[in-house]
């Protein structure tokens, strides 16, 4: 879902692709074929408390894929000229998220567990966390 129109710069959907038998659903990407980068680096977050925040930066060269694997989250983007809010909230759906993106994750159900796929490993001097220096550099 798309709250504020056009997405950003970049920013894409990803569909995966999902087997449902009597054995129940498996969901599955790759590197290079559904995830549009060579996966570096793999993450999640769960037990957001009630209210909190997460991400607020924009990465210089990573890029990066989202899914809610569970429950749900809202994800506000900005490319500088657009801001978009998207809601996460099926496990076979996720987006992309480019380097120079700000990103910011908020409002996520109780039991919300979201995987994010990066294309570089930690680097804690490819994040900028403050919004001015990041428009000052678009």
């Amino acid at each position: 879902m798309e709250k504020n129109g056009v997405l950003p710069r970049g920013v894409t959907w990803i569909e995966l692709p999902e087997r449902r038998d009597a054995r129940g659903s498996l969901t599955f990407g790759e590197g290079g074929v559904q995830i549009p980068f060579e996966v570096a680096r793999v993450f999640w977050i769960t037990d957001v408390p009630a209210g909190q925040k997460r991400g607020g930066h924009a990465h210089w060269t990573c890029h990066e894929a989202v899914f809610a694997v569970a429950g749900s989250v809202e994800i506000e983007l900005d490319d500088g000229e657009r801001n978009v809010v998207v809601q996460l909230d099926c496990a076979q759906r996720g987006i992309t998220i480019p380097a120079g993106v700000w990103c910011e994750l908020r409002n996520f159900a109780p039991g919300t567990v979201c995987l994010v796929l990066a294309s570089e490993r930690y680097n804690a001097t490819g994040y900028v966390h403050d919004e001015e220096e990041w428009r000052q550099n678009l």
